[in-house]
């Protein structure tokens, strides 16, 4: 609490907390208590947005609505997931949620982030860099595998590129879960 007082008479216009602790890294529950305690506090008038453990439309609202935030961050559940702000921001709205995305447009996104990373980092590191996003973005499609080897294996843009769209051809209509 006394941080955030501090960083509010500095000047700081909103602040960010996550509920997990360092020493936690990525085990356990983050602990939303204490994104509580400095919201709920009278001298804090700047917006408080928590973050930890939100992975879906309903544990945003549930999370927004329980501790009162002014709003939330979205990490690793949006690593190669980034439709995830579209449907939390969809379902405050509506209560509904949006249809998954389809395998079209998860290649589409794989293009996208592919082509963006190699333009910015150059090919070679952009295409190493983007490997490790595969997983995020496919999950949910049985099967998949061989292509994911090929997807982390290959070195050359055509190549890949050649692979987003064999898959997109096999899996065009499959219902991701």
């Amino acid at each position: 609490d006394e941080v955030a007082e501090r960083l509010q008479d500095i000047g700081v216009a909103a602040l960010s907390i996550h509920a997990r602790t360092r020493a936690q890294m990525y085990k356990g529950h983050s602990d939303w208590s204490h994104i509580a305690r400095v919201k709920n506090n009278p001298r804090i008038t700047m917006p408080i947005f928590g973050n930890g453990d939100i992975d879906s439309p309903e544990k945003a609202l549930e999370y927004k609505n329980k501790y009162g935030i002014d709003g939330i961050m979205i990490g690793r559940a949006a690593i190669g997931y980034p439709w995830i702000f579209n449907e939390i921001k969809h379902y405050f709205k509506t209560g509904e949620h949006l249809a998954k995305p389809t395998v079209t447009d998860r290649v589409e996104a794989v293009r996208n982030h592919l082509t963006w990373a190699m333009e910015w980092k150059g090919e070679r590191l952009g295409i190493v860099e983007t490997r490790p996003h595969y997983t995020n973005y496919f999950k949910g499609i049985h099967s998949f595998k061989s292509y994911k080897q090929k997807l982390v294996t290959l070195d050359h843009p055509e190549e890949l590129f050649a692979v987003l769209n064999q898959i997109e051809e096999v899996y065009l209509g499959y219902e991701v879960v």
